[in-house]
């Protein structure tokens, strides 16, 4: 027996959609299943689906029609919405909606002020381990004059006083892939190593400049033992008025009169040196709208302040007075042997390495006489 399939004539969907407004929507839908095997199948479960089964002609072994059959059911669409297979999902991945700002900012350090307020001067090499300087002292005295006296003499003495230098280095390494991954973020890693490196290097220096180091004749501007014992101010900074702070100011200045014994004149390069904390109290006002710094620079017109954190101690806020030279000699300086010495780069198999060393002499007082202090 063979099957032959039914032709299929067109619908009039005006007619149609007529028929359905009028009520006969189930008439029709029965109708179709007879005629066309447009069905709906309820062996889908909760799932509703027009079915379209093919209408075919049946054919005897001798070709004789002997009538209709309903062909395979065939899918032609669903009319309900079926369970979801994915997870339900409204969003989208948060990574899409995040924006990475390329600045960089930098976390912020003490400054460093040592090199400011000592000066600084290279001597020596990475190599020198003492340096070693000369201080010279005329000495004589006199006698009345005789036609045949060889009374009275003149004579120089000379020390050599000397300071150990402190070696020290740091290491900065970096990966290729974690160059790489950095690099998703725009950052130059090798280069902030770098400059990170370079940071810490000169944030010791500055340590060395102002506290020197233990255990050897390295000094600091704070703490070198040849400095004259500080004074304490008559009112405490705090609470003071600014003609009370003034007065300290004076008071100190006198110190360091005293201790010169005449080589200093009120005309003379200074520098005040304080904390940030101490400095506050020179915007103080008095009466008569003049300012604590007013009344310095008006009295004291070659004086400056310089700032540093370190000079808030343990022991209370420190002040000094210095006078930065006496005929072309300077009173101080912070020394070095050698800054920012760049090692080899070592290669790896996927990374590189280099160290970065720096020496110091500390903070070299020639004539501790000319710095006058206040703690307090």
């Amino acid at each position: 027996m063979r099957r032959q399939f039914a032709g299929r004539r067109g619908v009039n969907h005006e007619q149609l959609m007529a028929s359905v407004r009028a009520g006969h929507a189930a008439a029709i839908l029965a109708n179709l299943r007879e005629s066309t095997g447009l069905a709906m199948d309820a062996k889908l479960g909760d799932i509703r689906g027009i079915m379209l089964r093919s209408v075919v002609d049946e054919f005897d072994g001798d070709g004789n029609a002997v009538g209709k059959q309903f062909g395979s059911i065939d899918r032609l669409a669903f009319d309900a919405q079926p369970e979801l297979v994915t997870i339900s999902n409204a969003g989208i991945p948060a990574y899409l909606t995040n924006y990475l700002d390329p600045a960089l900012i930098e976390v912020l350090v003490s400054p460093m002020r040592a090199a400011e307020i000592a000066g600084e001067t290279k001597k020596g090499d990475w190599l020198s381990t003492v340096t070693t300087f000369i201080v010279v002292e005329s000495d004589g005295q006199v006698s009345a004059y005789g036609d045949y006296s060889n009374a009275g003499n003149a004579d120089a003495n000379v020390n050599y006083p000397q300071r150990q230098s402190f070696h020290y280095q740091v290491f900065t390494q970096w990966g290729e892939k974690e160059i790489a991954y950095t690099g998703l973020a725009g950052i130059d890693l090798a280069s902030r190593k770098n400059v990170s490196s370079a940071l810490v290097l000169n944030k010791f220096q500055n340590k060395t400049y102002f506290f020197g180091i233990a255990g050897l004749q390295l000094y600091g501007l704070l703490n070198d033992p040849n400095l004259l014992a500080p004074i304490v101010p008559a009112t405490a900074w705090d609470g003071a008025t600014a003609d009370e702070c003034y007065q300290n100011v004076l008071d100190l200045y006198g110190q360091l009169v005293g201790q010169l014994n005449g080589h200093l004149e009120a005309t003379d390069r200074m520098t005040l040196a304080c904390s940030p904390k101490r400095a506050m109290n020179f915007q103080k006002t008095n009466q008569y709208g003049l300012n604590v710094w007013k009344l310095m620079k008006e009295n004291f017109p070659n004086i400056t302040v310089k700032q540093a954190p370190e000079y808030s101690t343990t022991s209370g806020e420190l002040m000094q007075l210095i006078l930065d030279e006496y005929e072309g000699q300077e009173t101080m300086t912070a020394a070095f042997t050698e800054k920012m010495r760049a090692h080899a780069v070592v290669v790896g198999s996927s990374s590189f390495s280099q160290k970065k060393s720096q020496g110091t002499w500390g903070t070299v007082i020639f004539r501790p006489v000319m710095i006058a202090q206040s703690l307090g």
